[in-house]
């Protein structure tokens, strides 16, 4: 297989470009609805506030047309987006509607098909930026709706912003993509938009699908025809934390990459990992979320040549989690890196306060959470520490990295048991 990527360069090796557009905050469910467009106000404000975006022009992108979606999603599903109707009175949705469209997870709202094409141009606007050698990294935190299936919105997504983008990659310049997803859900719709092509690798971290929706992401879900063993799937168990968390990342992803020799990384940064989110049950603080994003940041540099596209996705906790991780996001990025112990100007706490009274602001960019792990070190190589609720959860992380190493190292050509691949 090729491994040659589009010629043009970036001068300036870190260059990083944000894409950003007032427009992404169109997208816009019912006020009941657990997905808020002011998470991406509040995240853009606090960026500001802290200087991280200081001198940084961002690229405003244009909505993606009929043809960029038809790369991923049916016509007949894009007409039926475009005529959805929002429902006449709340509580009206059924359970399952036709194209999944009006569903209690996926309300008809005012000019969806328009506020969704927005938040595919801002993926496709970053990744031709990439493409064209314009910079190497680009950060859209409106994208990141990995559940949209080709015919069906699903879980809060209406079009595969991130499978729409990969597809545009394909056929400008790159062969070898490796896509890591570190939404607390199975990154599904992306897997299915590749699982055959051996060209882009999947890798998703998730809660365990016999505990979360969309129930998907087991190990044995490795690809299928000439894309076998492209798809890795390393599901953890509820009340995983941190170290837990790290551990497992560490123990396969770095390898699976290593291997693939990607000439891409887009990352899926979704932070409903977060142990205050009120979707999901992993138990991770935000040092541990930024240190998932910093080391997918460093495996493009190792890997890549640099070449970095991340994207939002989930995470519910509207002022307490999401501005802080994904300005610590923006951050990295830029390489701009905030500490966590640093305090949250009063201008944004008084902001947030106003608007969400009821919600107690962060005073600090992190959560004071020890990220400290030991790495993995093969079957049967888990030390106890003497505290049983640790000792278990890691041996229950640890089961889980044998049945995906297992699962899909063989045909990356590596050793699953060995903890030196």
């Amino acid at each position: 297989m090729a491994t040659s990527a589009p010629q043009a360069r970036c001068d300036d090796p870190h260059a990083a470009t944000v894409v950003w557009t007032d427009r992404f905050l169109e997208y816009s469910w019912t006020p009941e609805h657990p997905m808020k467009p002011a998470r991406l106000r509040y995240t853009m404000t606090l960026a500001h506030a802290l200087g991280v975006l200081d001198g940084i022009e961002t690229l405003e992108p244009a909505a993606a047309d009929t043809g960029e979606l038809l790369r991923v999603h049916t016509g007949d599903y894009i007409e039926a987006v475009r005529r959805a109707v929002p429902a006449a009175a709340p509580g009206e949705e059924p359970v399952d509607p036709p194209y999944g469209l009006g569903s209690t997870d996926n309300p008809v709202f005012p000019r969806m098909h328009e506020a969704s094409s927005v938040i595919v141009g801002g993926t496709l606007a970053a990744a031709r930026a990439i493409a064209a050698g314009t910079t190497r990294r680009a950060v859209s935190i409106g994208g990141g709706m990995h559940h949209a299936m080709p015919g069906r919105a699903a879980g809060f997504c209406v079009y595969n912003d991130v499978a729409v983008a990969i597809s545009w990659l394909l056929d400008h310049g790159f062969d070898r993509i490796a896509y890591l997803d570190v939404d607390v859900h199975h990154g599904d719709g992306v897997q299915h938009a590749f699982y055959r092509d051996p060209r882009v690798l999947t890798v998703s971290i998730h809660q365990h699908p016999a505990t979360l929706w969309p129930n998907t992401g087991w190990p044995e879900e490795t690809g299928s025809g000439s894309g076998d063993g492209t798809a890795i799937n390393l599901p953890l168990l509820p009340g995983t934390r941190d170290p837990q968390w790290l551990r497992a990342f560490h123990a396969v992803v770095p390898g699976a990459i290593a291997a693939f020799r990607p000439q891409l990384i887009v990352s899926q940064c979704g932070v409903d990992t977060h142990r205050e989110d009120p979707l999901a049950d992993l138990e991770l603080g935000i040092e541990g979320q930024v240190a998932a994003f910093a080391a997918m940041r460093d495996l493009a540099d190792r890997y890549a040549e640099g070449r970095w596209l991340a994207v939002g996705g989930g995470g519910y906790g509207l002022v307490r989690v999401v501005p802080r991780a994904w300005t610590q996001l923006l951050a990295l990025a830029l390489d701009r890196p905030v500490d966590p112990a640093t305090a949250i100007p009063q201008d944004w706490i008084d902001l947030v306060h106003t608007e969400r009274p009821r919600i107690s602001p962060p005073r600090t960019m992190g959560d004071g959470v020890d990220i400290a792990f030991q790495r993995w070190d093969g079957p049967g190589g888990t030390a106890e520490t003497g505290d049983a609720r640790i000792d278990r959860a890691q041996r229950a992380v640890d089961t889980a990295v044998l049945a995906t190493r297992r699962a899909c190292f063989g045909p990356l050509g590596l050793d699953p048991e060995d903890p030196r691949d």
